[in-house]
């Protein structure tokens, strides 16, 4: 007991980074996120020093992080550390902005400031700004139970973000206006914590119960395969030749394709050679190598193949990211393209690219060479700009995802609102191996479905590849590290939601908010200086 109480501050922090990963997918824990962040507030009021209070919330961030992501480790040893490090350091600003908040403008003020702060970190760390790493958005908390949430249709993960921060502090303001009272207890913010954790869930129960349950009558399918080619052997050719793995993603998609079969969907990178594959080329169909894949989609002329490609297209002139090789340049590319038996129509480019594994922004420019020791970039591939559409057969168009991209709710969503109807995340999760992290980042995947309304069609090369309902339910998910091929009748999304229209409302408005608490406290404190200098 004596040792709890000498560093008390130092357990409540542990407790906190520990609690956030016990509630975190796919836990069975889920609800301890409404209770994960009151240690830390308790410490808040216990730290005399906002040094020490700095220190002990970076340990916390620190946990969640490592506790949460430690399969990054199994991708990249330096992408994880700067990861976890950076990451962690980022989340602490927000707690260190509601100290000093709370300190000059009183406890109510502080945590609306922290629940700005926090939610306008979010929201930034959401966009690409070079380290982008929003795994650990808490909105994803709910990934597991779309039952609870289908009102994210309306707010996206903001919402939820919201919602476990403002259960926290009601439920801590409980516990601490009662600490120590025996007589004259107030039950006013248990009161208004229990209600604000209740009342979302029996609005998604009661009032979205019929959502995403109207049937139609479709004969056109969808095929999903799943070759479960090791990406570590694929990149250095121990699995085979290009043409032996091309064979394995033909012979396995002949065993559901059919007459009715209009789109089929291959992972990513699933079309792969050393040197990447031209597009020119594909679209003349002028590579030799692709003659079985031609001959493959000419016996099934009323379906469209969307597919991975590493690939590679010549520019006449160089742009920040494009190579040069004998006085020429290209641009190379973690793409996707549909294609048919007349050729490749249209490709996609992936956007939101990884930090130091594919891109650096300028200011770690400097640290490029350390990347590139362990198999990260330099230059790297260039990202695509604009969010359009890739139109397929049966009249199917692709709102395209490539890898971790659909952790990026109002990114997919411009697909949708752009004229997607379909949602196709196609995805290489073998490079972490079989850890939590396919499990997490399919389940990000329901979010997508109950945020656009649409249907979700996910091929994973080792898994876990599946079909995900509007309403965030995942229909015959099939097993890491297996070779399989799904089919399911999957009818085009005809309506968009308030999400899909309006995009984040939310995150936008909390931004302001943090921006003028900030201007306020910078005005106060200039304005305190200013007096005090004039009295003395």
């Amino acid at each position: 007991m004596q040792l709890f109480k000498k560093y008390q501050n130092l357990w409540l922090a542990f407790a906190t980074g520990l609690l956030l990963f016990a509630a975190w997918p796919v836990s069975p824990f889920n609800l301890l996120i409404f209770v994960a962040w009151i240690p830390l507030l308790w410490m808040e009021t216990q730290v005399q020093s906002r040094w020490q209070f700095s220190g002990l919330t970076y340990l916390t961030m620190f946990i969640w992080n490592v506790s949460t992501t430690w399969w990054i480790w199994n991708a990249s040893a330096p992408g994880a550390v700067a990861a976890f490090l950076a990451n962690s350091l980022l989340m602490s600003f927000p707690w260190i902005g509601y100290t000093i908040v709370k300190k000059w403008k009183g406890e109510t003020i502080g945590y609306i400031a922290l629940i700005s702060f926090w939610m306008c970190f979010e929201y930034i760390h959401l966009h690409d700004w070079g380290l982008s790493w929003p795994w650990l958005t808490l909105g994803n908390a709910f990934a597991t139970h779309p039952e609870w949430i289908k009102w994210y249709s309306f707010t996206g993960t903001s919402g939820g973000t919201l919602w476990i921060l403002l259960v926290n502090i009601f439920l801590f303001l409980h516990l601490k206006n009662n600490a120590g009272s025996q007589y004259s207890k107030t039950y006013k913010h248990l009161s208004f914590g229990i209600a604000a954790l209740i009342l979302p869930v029996v609005i998604s129960l009661l009032a979205f119960s019929q959502k995403g349950n109207k049937r139609i009558i479709r004969r056109d399918n969808v095929v999903i395969v799943q070759p479960n080619i090791d990406p570590y052997e694929k990149v250095s050719d121990v699995a085979g030749s290009f043409e032996a793995q091309l064979q394995k993603l033909i012979v396995t998609s002949e065993k559901q394709v059919d007459e009715h079969t209009s789109l089929l969907v291959w992972p990513e990178t699933a079309l792969y050679m050393g040197n990447g594959l031209s597009e020119e080329e594909l679209e003349k169909k002028e590579n030799y190598f692709l003659n079985p894949l031609w001959e493959f989609l000419r016996r099934h002329p009323n379906m469209s193949l969307f597919t991975g490609i590493e690939s590679f297209r010549m520019v006449n002139t160089p742009t920040k990211a494009a190579h040069e090789f004998n006085g020429m340049y290209f641009e190379s590319y973690n793409g996707a393209g549909v294609l048919d038996s007349a050729g490749a129509h249209s490709f996609y480019h992936k956007s939101m690219l990884v930090p130091g594994v594919e891109t650096l922004p300028w200011f770690l420019k400097f640290i490029d060479n350390w990347f590139a020791k362990f198999g990260g970039t330099t230059a790297g591939y260039t990202r695509q700009e604009n969010r359009s559409v890739l139109p397929a057969k049966a009249g199917y168009v692709i709102a395209p995802s490539i890898c971790y991209e659909s952790i990026y709710g109002e990114f997919m969503s411009r697909y949708v609102r752009n004229g997607a109807n379909i949602i196709c995340i196609i995805t290489n999760d073998g490079w972490w191996k079989n850890t939590p992290s396919h499990k997490q980042h399919m389940n990000y995947a329901r979010l997508r479905a109950i945020e656009t309304g649409t249907w979700v069609v996910r091929s994973a090369n080792t898994g876990i590849s599946c079909f995900i309902s509007p309403d965030g339910v995942v229909i015959n998910p099939q097993p890491y590290d297996t070779q399989a091929a799904i089919k399911f009748v999957v009818p085009p999304s005809d309506s968009k939601t308030f999400y899909v229209r309006y995009g984040d409302v939310l995150s936008p408005i909390m931004c302001g908010i943090a921006l003028l608490l900030l201007l306020w406290v910078i005005g106060l404190k200039i304005q305190n200086k200013f007096f005090s200098k004039k009295s003395s």
